[in-house]
């Protein structure tokens, strides 16, 4: 994989900053930080070198002078919303993000439940069940008017009515699981809650996209617009940045909408507000970090068609209007490219229309394609696997990893003892069997170790995944989409 971005100078750098941001506010920071800490595999497609974890690991320079605070919308407990990567609800990931900042040595006692309100009966069992578990939890209630009622959002019948939460260190950064979580109410609310009580505090805003000295039309950041599609997010230019300092810097629609608001706040919570522009309240040095443009807008641009071919296969799962894809084609139009600029579409859907049957196509890492046709004794997908492991393992193509004799009793137990429709081995199937046959087999050995070397390859099939193959490629480390058909016609889909 070509590298695009200096990871290293990105961990040294962002953290100096923030630190550096923490002493000019002096007294407590609030941090507010949007997108994933770790697990933030969009930044890592579309700025390649730049690793999932990276943020986490930035942030374990300043690990010993701060505290994280997780937020979570009390409505999004009701709703019981589900974290799409993962496929997990958000009271879930709560969980999972203590856990994972717990064991990377970060303080962690505060959980907020924003919106409560009195008739939410999973965010009270919710909020048990943290406190049985040891955490702090703090309730944060609507306030009518909210951003614009600033007489009443800043009083005892606004934030004074929010319980505070009790921190220890001076940089507090607060994250939560998806957007709308409400992390800017919490830190305005603390701020408000320290001042009460003779403490000075200050906020900032870490968001790495859109990267605001980048262009506005620049890839990576046309990228962003396409992965926030569903929440009707655009990026533009920061008038108020423009016209405090005549340079254009780019942020997004909803930061430079509430900015009026939220400079408002801060002057009546600390009688004056540090920033011109919501450019100024930002700490991000992605920007700087970048060492291979070009790479990076290669990336960015097949970003933008996997976001597509997602929104495309959401909306044919759900019968929804194409509004997504409509928006993310718009940005397609752009760039200048179409669904094809993604190099694994076109050999699936040859394959296909060659063997009129579902087909897959894998890119590897250095380039080369491998496809997999449907056949009696294994699905497209299954195929594609085990001729890409055959490849990078050097075993001659003819050579059949998996004899039929070995599949047979497989697709016995499948249709006959199980109920399955379908008698074609899934994917976790053939590794199952692939693993078995290892023992004895060489050849299924060999190709067992080149697993490893799949994760980051891109995949297409010509049509959309069931939950086992999805789930398969996701563990596997693969880049997914597929065509929004269904390979049967039923109204219940597994």
């Amino acid at each position: 994989m070509r590298i695009g971005f200096d990871s290293e100078r990105y961990i040294s750098s962002q953290s100096e900053h923030i630190d550096e941001r923490r002493r000019q506010i002096g007294g407590k920071l609030y941090l507010e930080m949007g997108g994933k800490l770790f697990d933030d595999f969009h930044a890592s497609r579309v700025l390649p070198g730049f690793t999932p974890d990276n943020k986490i690991s930035m942030l374990e320079r300043l690990r010993d002078e701060m505290e994280i605070v997780v937020a979570i919308n009390a409505k999004d407990l009701n709703r019981q919303k589900i974290r799409a990567d993962l496929g997990i609800p958000y009271e879930q990931d709560v969980l999972r993000l203590v856990d994972v900042f717990r064991e990377r040595g970060f303080l962690v006692e505060n959980v907020v439940l924003t919106q409560m309100e009195e008739d939410n009966h999973n965010a009270k069992l919710f909020k048990e069940r943290l406190e049985r578990s040891g955490l702090k939890v703090a309730r944060h209630y609507p306030i009518p008017g909210y951003p614009s009622n600033t007489d009443l959002i800043v009083s005892e019948e606004g934030f004074g009515r929010n319980e505070y939460v009790e921190t220890s260190r001076d940089l507090v950064v607060v994250t939560a699981p998806g957007p709308g979580s409400g992390k800017l109410a919490t830190c305005l609310s603390q701020i408000y809650h320290e001042y009460q009580r003779g403490i000075k505090a200050g906020y900032a805003k870490f968001e790495t996209f859109p990267i605001w000295n980048l262009p506005l039309d620049h890839p990576v950041n046309l990228a962003y617009e396409a992965a926030t599609a569903d929440l009707d997010d655009v990026n533009m230019i920061d008038p108020f940045h423009l016209q405090a300092y005549e340079k254009q810097a780019v942020n997004y629609n909803r930061d430079v909408e509430v900015f009026p608001l939220l400079r408002s706040l801060l002057q009546q919570l600390a009688g004056s507000c540090p920033y011109q522009s919501p450019t100024d309240m930002g700490v991000n040095m992605a920007g700087f970090c970048i060492s291979d443009d070009l790479v990076c807008q290669e990336a960015a641009k097949q970003e933008v068609v996997r976001r597509y071919y997602h929104a495309l296969g959401n909306e044919a799962a759900t019968h929804a209007d194409p509004i997504e894809s409509h928006r993310i084609a718009m940005t397609m139009a752009k760039l200048g490219i179409t669904k094809e600029y993604r190099y694994v579409v076109r050999p699936a859907l040859n394959l296909e229309a060659e063997t009129g049957a579902p087909a897959a196509a894998m890119q590897l890492s250095d380039g080369r394609i491998i496809t997999g046709k449907t056949s009696p004794l294994l699905g497209c997908c299954s195929a594609m696997l085990l001729n890409a492991l055959k490849l990078l393992a050097g075993i001659d193509p003819e050579v059949q990893l998996l004899a039929p004799s070995s599949i047979k009793p497989i697709q016995t137990l499948k249709v006959d003892h199980l109920g399955a429709r379908n008698p074609r081995l899934h994917t976790d199937e053939v590794l199952i069997a692939l693993s078995v046959s290892a023992d004895t087999d060489e050849n299924a050995r060999k190709a067992l170790d080149e697993l490893v070397h799949l994760r980051g390859s891109e995949v297409h099939t010509t049509t959309i995944l069931g939950s086992v193959d999805t789930e398969i490629f996701r563990q596997l480390g693969l880049q997914v989409t597929s065509e929004p058909v269904y390979a049967r016609k039923t109204l219940f889909k597994k």
